[in-house]
């Protein structure tokens, strides 16, 4: 049997899928934010972003738990707080906004992968906190795009633009 081709995810999606705290990874750590923007700037309200990272130390060993459910009703009830899992999901707001509260990743950067209205595939991208050697590989003008930027001390913005002038470096893990 030939497999079918990709079909258009959502915007259904970003009612079944995200769960409480997923945008809670850890506490005391920082926060990375900004808005999802298609190619022509304006936020897209109803994208999917899900997160994956090493912890401190570089480990991408997360512990299991994000999604833990109610043993009564079986319903989500998400992470407990305590052990670091290195992924989170987290949706847009109708503003396009979304918010991460995580840890330094020690590998330096945060693993993003990007649902969307009109995406027939999700896209995969990197945050980065500061410089970092991978970053000198790309053009000046396209590592900017992976780099987030510091609004104050553990305060981040990262947007990501869908398409455009300002478009995000996207990675083809095909």
């Amino acid at each position: 049997m030939n497999p079918t081709p990709s079909q258009t995810v959502g915007p259904f999606y970003g009612y079944a899928l995200p769960f409480p705290g997923g945008g809670d990874l850890a506490t005391g750590g920082v926060t990375v934010h900004g808005y999802v923007r298609d190619g022509a700037g304006e936020p897209v309200p109803d994208a999917l972003l899900e997160f994956w990272q090493a912890d401190p130390a570089g480990s991408l060993r997360g512990a299991p738990g994000t999604l833990r459910r109610d043993p009564v009703n079986g319903a989500i009830i998400g992470r407990h707080g305590v052990d670091f899992t290195g992924f989170g999901r987290v949706p847009t707001d109708a503003d396009g906004r979304w918010t991460l509260r995580t840890v330094v990743p020690g590998t330096g950067y945060i693993s993003v992968c990007v649902f969307a209205r009109g995406l027939l595939h999700h896209l995969y991208t990197r945050i980065y906190l500061a410089e970092h050697p991978f970053l000198d590989t790309l053009p000046p003008e396209r590592a900017r795009t992976l780099l987030a930027a510091r609004e104050r001390e553990d305060v981040y913005r990262f947007d990501v633009h869908l398409q455009g002038e300002k478009e995000t470096v996207f990675f083809d893990f095909g």
